[in-house]
């Protein structure tokens, strides 16, 4: 396992054990595969995230899975909020379905964290869109963060916790 998706599972377990909004609305969330920049993920939909996927699912996961984008470049508090949106493309499912995601990390300098979320059907169709803008001035110097090799698969600077 690349050490890029090692520490971004970390972060989402960090936040399943703060048992808050995420661990109520998509504590089956899985991620596939992250390097720097960018996260793949699956979410079954079940009743525990609303048992169908609409606008509010969308923008929560959107807020979600654009900080765990930004985890996934060694940042393990992955700043706040500052900007969120989403677009709307198709139907996008019903409980039983599996929704996917790509997270990526579109821009990221020293006080602002730019990412995209790109949502399709198990077919692949695109089925909406989210954006989200972070500030992460001050989480940049956690002590957790750890810096990859550029292809995520090992830790070249602080510590890799397995």
């Amino acid at each position: 396992m690349s050490a890029s998706l090692r520490f971004t599972r970390r972060v989402w377990k960090s936040f399943i054990d703060n048992k808050g909004h995420d661990a109520q609305c998509f504590p089956n969330l899985v991620i596939h595969r992250a390097v720097p920049g960018t996260v793949e993920f699956s979410l079954k939909i079940e009743h525990s995230n609303f048992g169908t996927v609409h606008g509010g699912l969308i923008l929560s996961l959107t807020d979600t899975l654009g900080s765990l984008a930004v985890a996934s470049k060694g940042h393990y508090m992955t700043g706040v909020s500052t900007d969120i949106g989403a677009s709307f493309v198709r139907p996008a499912g019903r409980m039983g379905d599996t929704l996917h995601a790509r997270a990526t990390l579109t821009a990221m300098g020293k006080s602002l964290a730019y990412t995209r979320v790109d949502f399709t059907n198990p077919a692949g169709d695109l089925v909406a869109y989210g954006y989200h803008t972070k500030y992460v001035g001050k989480s940049s110097s956690d002590p957790n963060n750890v810096k990859f090799s550029e292809d995520g698969e090992h830790v070249i600077e602080g510590n890799d916790v397995e």
